[in-house]
């Protein structure tokens, strides 16, 4: 038997033991004796190289026997993907909320502790997702399977977090979020994205309020402006609701429209100057959908410029849309929207303490 064998235990990708000989050689769990010693062999024993190569350990994990017999090259690249993805899957144990795990930065504690043979995070990356999500709750692929209750429905208060729900809506909003718009509804932002929608659903839609100035709750509003891109199904939906509120839509999706048609319809217009034809066009295009189509009151912001666009919006879409993995689990969803509503409430708390 080899002198100084080293021994590392780590585990297939089914979850059974495997054994990590001299960092070379992998030996899978074969059968257990009458004394509780147990047999590894060589994982080529049941390919094409039969290797007969095995390891007897009693039950404190001592070599009892090693028998190297190896008919095959080494193979520490394989290896070092088995013990890294073993040691990143321990390390998700010992945290007692799945949501928070973050992978890579576990990964680079893992690489540093195993030196120079390590693989790279692409290579194993589709595994250690894999086992993330095995800690998570089954996860939700239609509405209908949407739970009514759930102890993922609290905030980190332990307040109620889902507030209605039926066949093909449901809505998260926390007390503390229902105050700011009950006090700060002048200006109401609401825009949809598709990227951070689970896939069983086709959109998630956000509303947030402007908070402009504190101590507000003895001011009368009068007028509550709601912003948004100019989509019709969210305003009609928006006057339905409140007949009397006062629909913006933002500036910068309108002059981007419009220069888009622009160049469309009048690209050939710089060769030829008398040309007016295509420029007849586009006029027509503003006639028609600007005119007609879309009350001018909603996107003219004359006397009123405090919010030319939905940029508050558009940039926290896009902070989403880098929090957020496309199409996430359900259950990372309500996660990440109770962070950020966590998130909120205590900038609020400090703000309001004048800290």
């Amino acid at each position: 038997m080899e002198d100084n064998i080293e021994i590392e235990i780590s585990e297939t990708n089914r979850g059974n033991e495997q054994i990590i000989i001299n960092k070379k050689h992998k030996f899978n769990f074969s059968f257990q004796r009458k004394d509780k010693s147990k047999i590894y062999r060589c994982t080529e024993y049941k390919t094409l190289n039969k290797c007969k190569s095995l390891i007897i350990l009693n039950d404190k994990k001592e070599v009892l026997e090693y028998e190297s017999l190896h008919n095959h090259l080494e193979k520490e690249i394989n290896v070092s993907i088995s013990v890294a993805k073993h040691k990143i899957k321990e390390e998700f144990k010992k945290n007692s909320i799945p949501m928070d795990i973050k992978p890579k930065h576990i990964f680079n504690a893992v690489s540093q502790e195993m030196g120079f043979i390590c693989p790279e995070y692409s290579t194993i990356r589709s595994q250690i997702i894999r086992n993330i999500n095995k800690q998570f709750p089954p996860n939700i692929k239609s509405f209908d399977d949407i739970p009514i209750e759930s102890e993922y429905y609290k905030t980190k208060r332990n307040e109620n977090f889902m507030i209605f729900k039926n066949t093909y809506l449901i809505i998260f909003q926390s007390p503390f979020q229902a105050y700011l718009f009950s006090n700060y509804h002048k200006n109401i932002f609401a825009f949809g994205t598709f990227y951070a929608a689970p896939k069983f659903s086709y959109q998630l839609f956000i509303t947030r309020t402007y908070v402009g100035e504190f101590n507000m709750s003895n001011t009368l509003i009068t007028t509550i402006n709601f912003h948004c891109d100019f989509e019709q199904g969210i305003s009609n939906d928006a006057k339905k609701v409140f007949p009397n509120i006062n629909i913006k839509y933002c500036v910068w999706h309108y002059k981007r429209s419009l220069e888009k048609q622009k160049n469309i319809l009048c690209y050939h217009e710089v060769k030829n100057n008398n040309d007016y034809n295509n420029f007849l066009q586009f006029l027509e295009y503003f006639n028609k959908n600007y005119l007609l189509k879309y009350n001018v009151n909603n996107w003219n912001y004359f006397e009123n410029i405090e919010h030319l666009t939905d940029n508050a919006s558009e940039s926290y879409n896009s902070y989403l849309n880098n929090i957020f993995p496309n199409k996430p689990l359900f259950y990372k969803l309500i996660y990440i929207l109770k962070e950020e509503e966590n998130l909120s409430y205590n900038d609020y708390q400090r703000r309001t303490k004048g800290n």
